[in-house]
């Protein structure tokens, strides 16, 4: 690979066709060969990334299970840590996301946002704890603290204000 950056123990440690990447950090992108570009500034952040493109990971263990999904972006601590092919999220906030694997296009800003989520896509979630217990469903707006916090499979909501729907 070339043009690529890295600052930390097995930072890009198996990159080899992977270009324009950053990582900073310990086991930052550790185990991606040809993704590129990506970005990863943390502990673990990136670590199993493969070959996903055009990821940024910023914080502890942000992205770390990512292998080939592309175009997520990741900041706080544990923000998207379980996502492997899901592609298209935006987790912003400590534990945004934590749990998703495999859904994508999901919008999370807010401290234990879509929290649950694994394969539900398409779910925007903006609070903290909003769509907290959320796992498989998808199509669900919820801006304010804990709104449709109780929603586990329900698709296609709108909850808007501090615990809107979220019994």
């Amino acid at each position: 690979g070339s043009s690529n950056t890295a600052v930390g123990v097995l930072a890009l440690y198996a990159n080899t066709t992977g270009a324009e990447n950053t990582a900073v950090g310990f086991e930052a992108l550790r185990n991606n060969s040809s993704g590129t570009p990506n970005n990863a500034f943390g502990r673990q952040a990136l670590r199993s990334n493969s070959t996903g493109n055009g990821n940024c990971a910023f914080g502890e263990q942000a992205l770390q299970a990512n292998t080939t999904a592309s175009n997520n972006t990741a900041a706080g601590h544990n923000a998207l840590t379980a996502n492997t092919t899901g592609t298209g999220n935006t987790a912003l906030g400590m534990r945004a996301l934590v749990a998703n694997t495999t859904g994508g296009l999901n919008i999370s800003i807010g401290k234990d946002s879509l929290y649950a989520q694994t394969t539900g896509s398409s779910n925007v979630a903006v609070g903290v704890s909003a769509l907290q217990n959320n796992t498989t469903a998808s199509n669900n707006t919820a801006v304010g603290q804990q709104a449709l916090f109780a929603n586990t499979t329900g698709h296609d909501n709108v909850a808007m204000g501090i615990n809107a729907m979220a019994g």
